[in-house]
């Protein structure tokens, strides 16, 4: 695993992303309105090369071995 970055719910993902997890995570931010996230962080490590981008709600976005993009939801 290699350590990525941190950054704040409504920020400006890192370029290094593709796009498809950058849409997942718009997506995933688009869900959240009316729900207060101040303070909530995303963080991006690299797992195998892959990113795994984790919200501080316990979402976690990722691309699995096909190249499929997955969300994981903590509440399902």
């Amino acid at each position: 695993m290699q350590l990525g970055t941190r950054w704040n719910v409504g920020d400006t993902p890192p370029d290094r992303l593709p796009v498809e997890v950058v849409e997942a995570i718009a997506s995933v931010e688009g869900e959240l309105a009316g729900v207060s996230t101040d303070g909530w962080r995303w963080t991006l490590t690299w797992l195998e090369g892959r990113p795994v981008v984790e919200l501080d709600d316990g979402t976690v976005i990722r691309i699995d071995h096909e190249g499929a993009v997955i969300v994981e939801d903590p509440e399902a």
